[in-house]
């Protein structure tokens, strides 16, 4: 396996871990303090252990596709934001199905946190492809 690939993998999976942790963190607490007699469909941990693995699969796609030589991952990343938006509605379906009490909670339990990690994962994918420009200028 290419060394370049290892070491932005691991460099992103420890900051995706922190990460993670931080804001689930944050956001239980939140939680216990202002909607701790609210019922939620979904367990916190389901939520952001889902964000996680979204996330890790599309930075992992874009990170083997530009270690094996390909210069344009644009396309790859597009393609990556599109499954996962078909993959949340997929998540979220037993709970639209569900005719659900608390809709406003349940909905901001999952899309804040939605929102947060594509903001994380496009600051990563747009610091690791100026990173990649920086290196082809030089040369």
């Amino acid at each position: 396996m290419n060394p370049i690939f290892k070491k932005r993998q691991t460099n992103f999976l420890i900051q995706l871990v922190t990460f993670t942790l931080l804001l689930f963190l944050i956001h239980s607490y939140l939680n216990y303090h202002f909607v701790n007699d609210v019922e939620t469909f979904f367990p916190l941990w389901h939520i952001y252990l889902f964000q996680f693995v979204t996330v890790l699969i599309v930075y992992t796609l874009i990170n083997y596709k530009n270690s094996i030589g390909k210069e344009d991952v644009f396309n790859t990343f597009i393609l990556g934001m599109l499954v996962k938006m078909i993959l949340a509605i997929l998540f979220l379906l037993p709970w639209i199905l569900s005719k659900p009490e608390s809709k406003g909670v349940d909905l901001a339990n999952f899309f804040i946190p939605y929102f947060v990690f594509l903001t994380f994962e496009v600051y990563s994918v747009v610091k690791f492809l100026q990173k990649n420009e920086e290196k082809t200028t030089l040369k």
